[in-house]
């Protein structure tokens, strides 16, 4: 068969998905809109942007796109899934409606309540005098999250009540992410380790991948501010099935059937991030799309065919043993522009990429990078992702940083301690 899918995004989690997708024996093109720099061979970058939803969809139609896949949760939120289904073309993501629970962290946290599923308390607040007092009467630390989508930055942990008002004071007066900080959430903080969980979602079934772990903060140690994440773990050696149980049965499960009550059917990747203690799991939050980084990793592990398992998703008819997944580890360390996750130069050239894939095991995914008048240079602030697997976490951790070595961008950072915290426990 000779299928074109189009992925809808321009980040390290679009590079990996379509990475995967082009091995399918099914796929001859994989288009990425808009794309980076490290799209070759057979994947092709288009010149659109994802919230271009008008565009996307001519595109497809011209080119006779066998199936579309929404990465940039912002697209979903854009209507992009509601425009290709209502004009009959088939594409892997949520509506617009059941992206809320991504996109609304009120809707998200009013609907774990409703469907009693386990998660902090917490109160919402259109009025940022009245959240500052709920939040000071509160223990510390408290935790300050932005309403809407704010590129995994609009969340803050807060241990004195300075940091509350600033948190407060930067989403709802200064309105740094926008309309995104029309409301806040204040919530209890979850003691215990962060773990991402994601499945796999045809409307009424599931299936849940293995753990992950992402690294959040800039420095070493989980310090500094909070970014996109910038590197991570796959599979979390300490997590059990015990806890993979409450996760399918007391949190994925019920989610999935929330919204079909609600009219918001959830076909897509459902991706909780979720704090687990010991045997006690709850939930963080929802996102409606793969991780970025997390997507990395997984490509890296599965050992099945993308492209039939989400045309699976599509079509309803998902089946629990079409997905198959390597033996052993995968490891992901982003390597970050100066000045991320603040402001930071563009345009700097990179060098020994295909250096670093010449080792074994190691894959580097484009980010931020763009090519100019011939030479690859960075274009965001987490460029480039520098993928290994290995039998052991360990191994899989050394290549990485390994291949690490061989590349070069000026002022180049990245965490030197990815997956410690798990060795640690």
């Amino acid at each position: 068969m000779s299928k074109k899918v189009l992925v809808i995004g321009g980040g390290g989690r679009e590079q990996a998905l379509g990475w995967k997708l082009a091995q399918s024996k099914s796929v001859s093109k994989v288009y990425i809109a808009p794309g980076n720099g490290g799209s070759k061979g057979n994947i092709e970058n288009v010149d659109i942007g994802f919230l271009d939803i008008n565009s996307l969809l001519k595109f497809a139609q011209k080119n006779k796109v066998d199936l579309t896949v929404v990465g940039q949760e912002a697209a979903s939120e854009a209507g992009v899934v509601d425009l290709f289904q209502k004009e009959g073309l088939k594409i892997f993501g949520p509506t617009k409606a059941a992206v809320k629970i991504e996109s609304s962290k009120v809707l998200s946290k009013d609907l774990m309540a409703s469907e009693h599923i386990p998660t902090a308390p917490y109160r919402a607040y259109d009025n940022a005098n009245e959240a500052m007092i709920y939040a000071e009467g509160r223990s510390l630390p408290v935790v300050i999250k932005a309403d809407g989508l704010a590129e995994g930055k609009g969340v803050t942990v807060c241990s004195a009540l300075k940091e509350i008002k600033e948190a407060i004071d930067k989403i709802m007066v200064q309105k740094v992410f926008g309309d995104s900080g029309n409301r806040v959430v204040v919530e209890d903080f979850l003691r215990g380790q962060e773990v991402s969980i994601h499945a796999l979602c045809d409307g009424q079934r599931a299936i849940l991948f293995p753990t992950s772990q992402d690294h959040k903060q800039v420095f070493d140690g989980d310090k500094g501010p909070n970014t996109g994440g910038i590197g991570v773990i796959a599979p979390v050696p300490w997590v059990t099935s015990k806890h993979l149980k409450i996760v399918n049965d007391d949190i994925v499960q019920p989610v999935l059937d929330g919204l079909s009550k609600r009219d918001s059917t959830f076909t897509g990747c459902l991706y909780p991030g979720l704090m687990i203690n010991n045997g006690d799991v709850q939930v963080i939050e929802f996102n409606a799309r793969f991780g970025d980084p997390e997507a990395e990793v997984y490509m890296r592990l599965l050992d099945s065919d993308l492209f039939e398992i989400l045309m699976d998703c599509v079509e309803a008819r998902l089946n629990p043993n079409s997905v198959n997944w390597k033996d052993g580890y995968a490891a992901t360390v982003v390597l970050c522009s100066p000045g991320y996750p603040g402001s930071y130069p563009k345009g700097l050239p990179i060098s020994g990429i295909d250096e670093a894939e010449k080792l074994n095991d190691v894959v580097v995914f484009h980010a931020g990078t763009i090519i100019k008048n011939g030479q690859l240079v960075t274009n965001g602030g987490r460029v480039l992702n520098v993928t290994a697997t290995g039998k052991t976490l360990d191994q899989a951790l050394h290549k990485a940083y390994n291949a690490i070595k061989l590349i070069h961008f000026d002022g180049m950072h990245y965490r030197t301690d990815i997956g410690k915290r798990t060795f640690r426990k």
